[in-house]
């Protein structure tokens, strides 16, 4: 068995920026694609809607239904509602920035855990510093690509237990201040939120939405999102697009390469970005299961938490307008 004991390190900048400049002096019309989508708000609300829906419905069913509900549809619908986030994070819902701040409190209602403004947070800088332990919450801590490494199980508890994981490193990172008005906002919220749905709808109804967010961004077909976009499962590229057909029920989220290279462009406007960077984008590695890769990541020895690019270099931003 491969054991890995370090990530794998770039005495480079991150390598977004670069391909930006090119592509957009290659291809101008590109930004006429630069927007906003507020059809996006409405997607937000249908899945709290769903949500909340199911949730009344397994109350009083059997904890059967309660689990497979949340694997099989509830885990969908707060997928979604993370993307949804995400695009409120890059300001791509509404012109107004407290818009959509609010959209995404909304967003993270079903979310049982308050998240949306600090991921708005840590998110915009994983941007700008991709692989930079200090800066980027993406990039996992090295105890726990040590703890985890390559190990079948290891990885399937890493997997299930990730939103974990993920909550535990911004403590990390030292530049970025973890409280601020909108935090504090979303944390009342969300839970003066939680407590009128338990008081209305009880432990199972409770459960289910626990139930559906580990199983959205877990061990799930759907967790194979976080191994996709930055774990090098294509030799040394350190970000990888997914074009499978779950796209059209995650809102293009696969598109990841596209959308770090030109984040101001929305979610519904990737496939044609795509379409327009031509052989910019299809000589690159892809994926197109998430079933597949799922279980490539969780029995490939030669893959584990290790399996990242990490840098020190933290390059220079560069803004498209």
């Amino acid at each position: 068995m491969h054991k890995q004991t370090s990530f794998q390190w770039s005495m480079d900048a991150e390598p977004h920026k670069g391909r930006t400049k090119t592509i957009i002096q290659e291809h101008p019309g590109i930004r006429t694609l630069i927007g906003k989508n507020p059809y996006t708000f409405a997607i937000i609300l249908f899945c709290v809607a769903f949500q909340i829906g199911i949730s009344y419905l397994v109350k009083d069913g059997p904890w059967w239904l309660v689990f497979l509900l949340a694997y099989v549809a509830g885990a969908f619908a707060c997928h979604t509602l993370f993307v949804c986030i995400h695009e409120c994070a890059h300001n791509l819902v509404f012109k107004n920035r407290m818009a959509n701040s609010i959209a995404a409190i909304i967003a993270n209602l079903p979310l049982v855990f308050p998240s949306a403004i600090s991921f708005q947070k840590y998110h915009l800088k994983h941007h700008s510093y991709q692989g930079v332990e200090a800066m980027d919450a993406d990039m996992p801590y090295r105890w726990e690509a040590r703890l985890i490494n390559n190990s079948v199980l290891g990885k399937a508890i890493w997997l299930l237990f990730y939103p974990i994981f993920q909550m535990l490193r911004p403590v990390r990172l030292k530049e970025i201040s973890l409280m601020d008005k909108w935090t504090v906002i979303n944390m009342v919220v969300q839970v003066a939120f939680m407590a009128v749905f338990i008081y209305f709808f009880g432990a199972k109804a409770l459960v289910y939405l626990i139930t559906s967010f580990f199983f959205s961004v877990g061990l799930h077909p759907l967790g194979a999102r976080w191994i996709q976009e930055h774990f090098l499962t294509h030799g040394d590229q350190e970000t990888k697009s997914y074009y499978g057909v779950l796209n059209t029920v995650n809102l293009n989220v696969g598109y990841h390469n596209e959308h770090h290279d030109f984040p101001s462009i929305p979610w519904n406007k990737l496939p044609e970005l795509k379409k327009m960077g031509g052989e910019h984008y299809t000589s690159l590695g892809s994926h197109r299961s998430y079933t597949v890769l799922l279980f490539q990541f969780l029995f490939d020895r030669n893959l584990g938490v290790y399996s990242r690019m990490a840098r020190d270099n933290r390059g220079k931003n560069v803004k498209v307008k």
